[in-house]
C-alpha cells in the first residue's frame, strides 16, 4: 500500500511558480478636468464687446451726448440727411428758396452758395431769425461770401469781383511799361484773380458740404442775371493788394 501512494505521488505533476506581471511604466494620462486651456473665442468676443460698449459710452460723454463714435457721424446715422437722400435731391426756384429762411417753424433753414442748397437748420442760433448769419438763408449770396460785404452783395452775381485780386500798379512802374505790356498784364492779372474767386467759392462750398451739422439737399434754378453789373463794394476794394507787396512776399 505503501509502494502505491509513493508511485501516485511521484505521478503528480508539479506546478511552476507563477511570475508577476510586470508593471507598465507609461505615464498616466492627466485628466481632462485638471488640463490647463487658453482663452476661448466667447471669452475673447466678451472682452471686444466690453471694450466697445466701454469707449462709445465714454465718446458719449466727451462728446456732450453728440456722438458714441468721438466725433464721427456716417451720413446714414443723421435721420435728416437719410430722409433727403431717399427722397433725392432738391430743385428749387429762387422764390421757392426765398420761404426756407427760417420765418416759417415748420421749414427747414437753406442756404445757397454757387447754386448748391444746403440745410442749415442745426443751428437756428446762427442762421435762424435774429441769428447773425440769417441775411444769408433763403437766397444764394455767393458774392457775399467772396466780398464779405454782406449787407451789399446778397447776390449770385459774381461780375466783377475778381476786380478785389488784382494788384494795384505803382504810377511810375505803369510808365516804363509800353500798352502791349499793360495789356498782357492786365490779362494775366485778370486770369489769377478769376481763380481766386472760384477759390474761394469752392472753399465756402465744401466748407458747408463737408460740415459735421449741414448737408447739401439741392440745387437752385433760374437764377437770373442783372442787366447792370454790380461795382465792387468799398470793402473789398480795401482788400485790393499792392503789387510791390505782392513782389516782396515772392
Amino acid at each position: 500500500m505503501s509502494s502505491l501512494r509513493q508511485r501516485q505521488q511521484q505521478q503528480q505533476p508539479t506546478k511552476e511558480p507563477s511570475t508577476p506581471q510586470p508593471r507598465s511604466t507609461a505615464p498616466e494620462k492627466p485628466s481632462n478636468r485638471n488640463a490647463k486651456t487658453g482663452p476661448s473665442i466667447l471669452d475673447i468676443i466678451r472682452v471686444l464687446v466690453t471694450l466697445v460698449v466701454a469707449s462709445c459710452g465714454l465718446s458719449y460723454y466727451m462728446t456732450s451726448s453728440e456722438s458714441v463714435l468721438w466725433g464721427y457721424r456716417p451720413w446714414f446715422t443723421r435721420w435728416p440727411v437719410l430722409i433727403r437722400y431717399l427722397q433725392g435731391p432738391l430743385t428749387l426756384t429762387p422764390q421757392q428758396l426765398s420761404l426756407y429762411n427760417g420765418t416759417d417753424t415748420s421749414l427747414p433753414i437753406y442756404l445757397s452758395i454757387n447754386g448748391s442748397v444746403f440745410d442749415v437748420s442745426a443751428n437756428p442760433l446762427v442762421y435762424g431769425p435774429g441769428g447773425h448769419y440769417n441775411f444769408f438763408t433763403g437766397k444764394d449770396a455767393t458774392r457775399a461770401f467772396v466780398t464779405g460785404c454782406f449787407q451789399e452783395d446778397q447776390t449770385h452775381d459774381l461780375r466783377g469781383v475778381e476786380e478785389m485780386f488784382m494788384p494795384i500798379d505803382e504810377e511810375a512802374e505803369l510808365k516804363a511799361l509800353s500798352s502791349g505790356e499793360k495789356k498782357i498784364r492786365r490779362e494775366q492779372d485778370r486770369r489769377l484773380a478769376r481763380a481766386s474767386v472760384q477759390k474761394q467759392v469752392a472753399h465756402w462750398e465744401n466748407f458747408f458740404r463737408h460740415h459735421k451739422k449741414y448737408f447739401e439737399v439741392g440745387r437752385v434754378v433760374g437764377l437770373e442775371v442783372p442787366e447792370k453789373e454790380r461795382e465792387l463794394c468799398q470793402s473789398a476794394r480795401q482788400q485790393r493788394p499792392k503789387r510791390s507787396s505782392l513782389n516782396k512776399r515772392n
